[in-house]
């Protein structure tokens, strides 16, 4: 019976360390009306990059986004293009590209500053 609840107890466990891996996110930021990585960017992508390269199972979700300003077409391309940029910068630091999922957001609102809307989340896990 002891044996059954120890079991038990690690598929448990082994399950919630399977959970905390999906989700894990890395969000980048752009200038307006830019989709250039800068330094602090590309550091945030090759972090993103080990990570999915340490967990290769896990699908990479790369949404790009843009503040309100200016037009919803100009501001959907400016999401894809961000978006874009990061998944080739994943490619190029090892990712398979067939893991990675690209969506164009378009614009959206910010609470404190338009930096907030312009960015690239990178979610392992999906998302």
């Amino acid at each position: 019976m002891r044996r059954l609840w120890v079991l038990g107890l690690l598929l448990v466990l082994g399950a919630c360390a399977q959970a905390d891996l999906s989700g894990q996110r890395f969000v980048v930021y752009f200038q307006q009306w830019s989709a250039g990585l800068d330094d602090g960017a590309k550091q945030v992508v090759a972090s993103a990059a080990g990570w999915a390269k340490a967990h290769p199972n896990l699908p990479v979700a790369v949404n790009g986004f843009a503040d309100p300003e200016g037009s919803p077409q100009a501001n959907r391309d400016l999401s894809r293009t961000r978006a874009q940029v990061v998944a080739d910068e994943l490619t190029g630091q090892g990712v398979a590209a067939q893991r990675i999922s690209v969506d164009a957001r378009g614009s959206v609102g910010f609470a404190m500053d338009s930096q907030e809307s312009r960015r690239v989340t990178i979610v392992l896990g999906g998302g």
